[in-house]
């Protein structure tokens, strides 16, 4: 039976602080998936695999920047990314966009791991990165140093990708888990959540798609 809810759980041992999304029925079960303390269970969501989106949307317009032009700064938040292979493909597909700096939050691997290493091909040494237990608290501290926050999302506040600008000189994509998505309580603080309009029969991307996407958008529509 496939599961319809999922968690957002908080690692109750000071030492860790791990939050992370657990789908119901899970075999991760309720102990932290890095150091196997106890874990308590913040907020619950109803899953929702296939979200509804407009069949038409407007369709993505990119428009060329000038040579030489300033551009605002862009980083990433990757918030409980569970496949290795994916956040190594970000890291290459970041460098080659130009964001500057990942933030690698609750599970997602870094580049200890040989998964991400593989398909980064050698993107994790050209482009700044920083793991951290916690995206609610990583993202907290990037507001209060300047941060406007962009998620990638299907929610009732988002609106079409290519209606986004970045805001400020300083601009933070938050992309999230496979399965659960951006985690509520982070989307709370974001102050504008895009979508991708989509035009076939399928309602979701890979997430390394999707931040590609999304990327490229943002950067060219400043």
């Amino acid at each position: 039976m496939s599961a319809s809810s999922f968690q957002i759980r908080k690692c109750q041992n000071p030492a860790c602080g791990l939050r992370y999304p657990l789908v119901e029925s899970h075999p991760f079960g309720e102990r932290c998936p890095l150091c196997l303390g106890p874990t308590l269970a913040v907020l619950t969501r109803p899953l929702s695999p296939e979200p509804f989106l407009p069949l038409n949307g407007p369709a993505l317009a990119v428009s060329p920047t000038g040579a030489g032009v300033q551009k605002p700064r862009l980083d990433a938040l990757l918030d409980n990314i569970r496949s290795a292979w994916n956040v190594g493909a970000i890291f290459r597909t970041a460098d080659g966009l130009g964001v500057e700096k990942l933030y690698l939050c609750g599970i997602t691997p870094g580049p200890e791991n040989a998964q991400v290493r593989k398909t980064a091909l050698g993107a994790e040494q050209t482009i700044g990165w920083e793991t951290t237990r916690d995206a609610l608290s990583t993202a907290r501290a990037l507001i209060d140093r300047g941060y406007q926050l962009i998620a990638l999302e299907q929610a009732d506040r988002a609106i079409p990708l290519d209606a986004v600008k970045l805001p400020a000189e300083k601009n933070l994509l938050v992309v999230g888990n496979e399965v659960t998505g951006v985690d509520p309580a982070l989307l709370d603080l974001c102050q504008q959540i895009a979508y991708i309009p989509m035009f076939g029969q399928k309602r979701s991307l890979n997430v390394e798609v999707a931040f590609g996407i999304a990327a490229s958008s943002l950067i060219r529509h400043e």
